[in-house]
C-alpha cells in the first residue's frame, strides 16, 4: 500500500512516497534554511509564500522519484498541526485539492506523531512497550507509548524547548542559524567547555531550558564575548560556553529519559525530531540507555514528508479517514 505524505508544518516543504508504512519510495525536501538565515530565524510569511512556490514542484518530483502517477497512490497523509498556520494551509489545502480531484483518501497526521513515526523507516521494528523522546524546534516530550495511536504524557518542556533554546544561545554566540547545528559545530573539538546548570525538576518527567538559557546569556557578557565575532579569542570563547551549553542539553535529556524508561518497565526508547540529529546527544543516549534504542537517520529527523506518510498509513489501516471540513490546528496536541 502506497500513502503519499505532505510536510508544510514549518520552512520545509516536503513530500514523499512510503510503501506500508516502512520503506521509503521517495522523500523530496524543498528546504528554506538559506532564506531563513538571514532573519537569524523563520518569518512565518516568507515561509508560507515560499511554500506555495515549492509545493508544486515538490510533488510532481516525488512522483517522478516514486516512478509513480496519482493514481497509483491509496491515500494522502497531511500534517494539519501543531505548526506555523500559514504554513500548514498551505499544505492542507493541497492535499485536500489533490484528494478531491483524484477520489484518494485523506489521513490527517499530527506532526509530533509524524517524528515519532520515523523510527518505522529503518531496518528495525519497533517494540511496544516503548518511551519517545521528542525534541524538537518548539517540543521537549516524553511520551509511553503502548500501541499505535495509544500515548500517554510523561513530561513536557515548560518554558524553551530544547530547540528553541539551540536556537537562541547560537544567536547570542553569533554562531549563525540553524542553531542547533551551528553549536554542534562550534563545540567539536572543544577541549575544556564551560561548565553550566542543569534544571532537573526533580519529582518531574518535565523539563526546563529557560534558566539555561539565561545562564548562557550571563556568561557571554561576563566573559566580554557578545556583539565581538572579528577577535580569536572571542571566537575560542564563544565555543567554549556554546559547548558548555550542549553538555548540558544532553545531560538532562539522557538522564530524565534513561529514569523514566526504567521507572515504566519499557522494551526500548525512541528519539524524534530534529535535535534528535545532534551527535552528541545520539552518542550519549545510546551509551546509556538501560534498554535497546532506535534512532532515525538524521535526514528523517528534521521535517519531511516520509514520517508522515508512515503515521499517516496507520491511521489508514485503522481507519482513520478525514472529512472534507479539515482545518490547520496550529497548537494540535499529541495527547
Amino acid at each position: 500500500m502506497k500513502i503519499m505524505g505532505i510536510e508544510t508544518s514549518c520552512d520545509e516543504t516536503a513530500v514523499a512516497v512510503v510503501e506500508d508504512g516502512r520503506r521509503i519510495i521517495s522523500n523530496i525536501i524543498a528546504s528554506q534554511v538559506e532564506i531563513h538565515s538571514r532573519y537569524g530565524g523563520i518569518v512565518p510569511e516568507v515561509a508560507s509564500r515560499q511554500h506555495l512556490l515549492a509545493a508544486n514542484p515538490t510533488l510532481e518530483r516525488a512522483l517522478a522519484e516514486a516512478g509513480l502517477q496519482l493514481k497509483d497512490i491509496d491515500a494522502i497523509a497531511i500534517t494539519n498541526g501543531p505548526g506555523l498556520a500559514g504554513s500548514l494551509v498551505v499544505g492542507v489545502n493541497l492535499a485536500k485539492s489533490i484528494a478531491l480531484g483524484s477520489g484518494i483518501p485523506l489521513v490527517s497526521v499530527n506532526h509530533l506523531e509524524g517524528h515519532i513515526y520515523a523510527n518505522w523507516l529503518g531496518d528495525e521494528l519497533p517494540e511496544f512497550p516503548l518511551l519517545c523522546l521528542i525534541v524538537s524546534g518548539g517540543h521537549t516530550d516524553l511520551v509511553l507509548m503502548t500501541d499505535h495511536g495509544q500515548y500517554e504524557q510523561l513530561g513536557r518542556t515548560r518554558d524553551d524547548a530544547a530547540g528553541e533554546a539551540f536556537d537562541k544561545v547560537a544567536r547570542l554566540l553569533d554562531l549563525g542559524y540553524p542553531g542547533g547545528p551551528m553549536i554542534e559545530k562550534a563545540a567539536k573539538g572543544v577541549n575544556e567547555s564551560r561548565k553550566l546548570p542543569r534544571a532537573w525538576l526533580k519529582g518531574t518527567d518535565d523539563f526546563s531550558f529557560s534558566g539555561l538559557k539565561t545562564a548562557s546569556l550571563h556568561m557571554a557578557r561576563d566573559l566580554g564575548i557578545m556583539g565581538d565575532e572579528s577577535s580569536p579569542d572571542t571566537h575560542q570563547l564563544a565555543t567554549e560556553v556554546a559547548a558548555g551549553f550542549q553538555d548540558s542539553v544532553v545531560d538532562v535529556l539522557v538522564t530524565k529519559t534513561c529514569e523514566a524508561a526504567l521507572r515504566h518497565n519499557v522494551k526500548q526508547v525512541l528519539l524524534a525530531g530534529g535535535v534528535a540529529a545532534n551527535t552528541p546527544l545520539r552518542e550519549t543516549m545510546t551509551k546509556h540507555t538501560p534498554v535497546p534504542i532506535l534512532i532515525p537517520n538524521p535526514i528523517l529527523c528534521t521535517d519531511n514528508a516520509a514520517m508522515i506518510a508512515s503515521c499517516g498509513y496507520f491511521h489508514f489501516m485503522a481507519g482513520k479517514i478525514a472529512g472534507w471540513d479539515l482545518d490547520v490546528d496550529p497548537n494540535l496536541k499529541l495527547v
